[in-house]
């Protein structure tokens, strides 16, 4: 099954990804791949000019155990201190981390992983198979309340049994054959499994350091052990968290940065002069309003393709946006392309659908020819005021006061004030708009108590599943609380298909499903836009918007 993202890298050329193949033998990733991406040639490091750098973003994670956290705010941090099974390297391939090669059996269901020699921890202790046997147990064990962990259930051998206390650990399909080789067994075939190993979800923690310091080993630098090609010197959530060269890294030799100070600054303009004075690197977010200057000045603009979606929740168990016709409605009064022209400013078009373009089953692209399901680029405002009244709210009487609440953050604001006066002017509806710090605003989206809420998706793993799940009933995914039967069944279907053609059938029957039931508002599809100064090189991102910088250096010439 070849997958690729149909985009153009800036600096890169195709991303793709490798499953591995039913086999006996162990399997190398890196002789299996066909690599056709062309690396841009870079400098060496100086040898006069200290690497380090400092990088800001805007928005404070909510938590640093990848065992827990399904924050994308996180991922910075999480994806620069451990590494998994498997990773990602330049061309944006799935390549070996952890594992050196790995097998998998003739019915597609366990997988044999060897792991390389000597792995340690970054406090220097050996890293063995158990530890990864632990840190699944501990992401399917109700205490630790991870927020992924239907990425362990749905898929492990009685990972689900064990979650529910029915059976113990020694039945789960995880076990450590010896320190340096993991069996995981899967309850069905799953061809993209190998994908979702790459989720920070699939990382070790230390066993030690997490059962004596309880939640608050993640908080602290001391107790912050982690396995990748850095470890946390400090750590201030809300100012700033620093990085240093973990030298008991497997791959320490060919990592050139000592030091990465991930600052927070949380207003997007503060963020950009500095960066324009050169008191920091680079920047993860940039002003709308400066895009368009930043790059005709050459000031360092990186695009990078996505594999996500800016939307807005929708709550569907919420009078009476339970109604499909109020969610149409909705839908309709919008105006996407004014959004994306006049207010993000981005090279990206509108969305009319979750389930992003761009992926390929081979050599099909599983969105080719999708419609707009009755929305357009503009707003089709009759239309929508003929949802409206058919729902019981001619000319928008009665409809009670529309709240509308998004986490804090420069652009979102603007999205957010532009949509409430296209539904006040266009539906003749009453809009509150409300705003609260990402891990308030959060909470609120996962007791449900909202009626509409800003949100986004980028694929933790690059298939169309990452998506499709978000509207199966019960799925730690679904914020929107959607039900629907019928869907939830082809996904089901979707998950352990293995013939390419159905797959593309399964997989846009979900998608024009969900999509006809407006289960929520989605706004446009993403790009990945930095901002970092040229004598920062061998950074990249993959579809999934993960920023590497193990293969970073500085070269001295800004």
């Amino acid at each position: 099954m070849n997958k690729k993202l149909l985009y153009a890298l800036l600096s890169l050329c195709t991303l793709g990804t490798i499953t591995g193949c039913s086999s006996n033998e162990p399997q190398n990733i890196s002789e299996v791949k066909t690599v056709t991406s062309a690396i841009e040639e870079q400098a060496e490091p100086a040898e006069d000019v200290a690497q380090e750098m400092t990088f800001v973003l805007s928005n404070l994670p909510d938590g640093l155990d990848p065992g827990v956290t399904d924050n994308s705010f996180s991922k910075y941090v999480l994806y620069n201190t451990f590494e998994g099974l498997v990773t990602y390297d330049q061309t944006g391939s799935l390549v070996p981390g952890l594992a050196k090669d790995w097998s998998i059996s003739e019915d597609g269901r366990t997988y044999t992983f060897n792991l390389r020699p000597d792995l340690k921890w970054s406090d220097g202790t050996p890293l063995t198979a158990s530890d990864f046997v632990y840190s699944i147990l501990r992401v399917a064990t109700p205490e630790t309340a991870s927020r992924n962990l239907n990425m362990v259930t749905d898929y492990i051998v009685n990972a689900q049994e064990y979650l529910e206390g029915k059976i113990g650990a020694e039945e789960v399909g995880v076990k450590a054959i010896d320190d340096s080789t993991l069996e995981i067994t899967l309850k069905e075939p799953i061809s993209y499994y190998i994908d979702i190993l790459s989720m920070w979800v699939y990382s070790p923690v230390q066993q030690a350091t997490v059962e004596a310091n309880g939640d608050a080993w993640s908080t602290k630098a001391e107790t912050y052990v982690s396995n990748g090609p850095f470890k946390v010197s400090e750590m201030s959530i809300s100012e700033n968290v620093v990085l240093e060269k973990n030298e008991n890294y497997w791959n320490a030799d060919n990592v050139k940065l000592e030091k990465i100070n991930f600052r927070y600054i949380l207003d997007t303009s503060t963020a950009l002069t500095a960066y324009e004075a050169g008191e920091v690197d680079g920047i993860a977010s940039i002003p709308p309003t400066d895009y368009a200057r930043l790059r005709a000045e050459d000031k360092g603009v990186k695009t990078y393709p996505t594999y996500g979606t800016i939307y807005y929740l929708i709550n569907n168990g919420k009078a009476p946006y339970d109604n499909l016709k109020v969610r149409e409605a909705l839908n309709l009064a919008l105006d996407r392309q004014l959004i994306v022209d006049n207010i993000v400013q981005l090279d990206t078009q509108p969305a009319y659908s979750l389930l992003p373009p761009g992926y390929e089953i081979d050599g099909i692209e599983i969105t080719e020819g999708r419609g707009t399901f009755g929305m357009s680029p503009s707003a089709e405002v009759e239309k929508a005021q003929q949802a409206l009244a058919d729902a019981g709210y001619p000319n928008g009487e009665n409809f009670p006061v529309l709240e509308l609440s998004y986490y804090s953050d420069d652009v979102v604001k603007k999205v957010v004030e532009a949509m409430a006066q296209m539904w006040e002017t266009n539906l003749n509806i009453d809009v509150e708009v409300s705003s609260n710090e990402w891990v308030l605003f959060y909470e609120d989206v996962m007791e449900e108590d909202y009626s509409v809420a800003a949100m986004g998706l980028t694929a933790y793993y690059f298939h169309p599943m990452g998506f499709l799940t978000s509207a199966k009933t019960g799925d730690i995914a679904n914020l929107s609380v959607y039900s629907n039967p019928e869907y939830d069944a082809l996904v089901e279907q979707i998950k352990t298909e293995t013939d390419p053609n159905k797959s593309i059938e399964l997989i846009r029957q979900a998608d024009a499903l969900v999509s006809d039931d407006y289960f929520l508002i989605p706004l446009y599809y993403k790009t990945s836009d930095i901002l970092l100064h040229d004598n920062i090189q061998g950074a990249y991102m993959n579809a999934q918007a993960t920023l590497f910088f193990k293969d970073t250096h500085v070269t001295g010439k800004q």
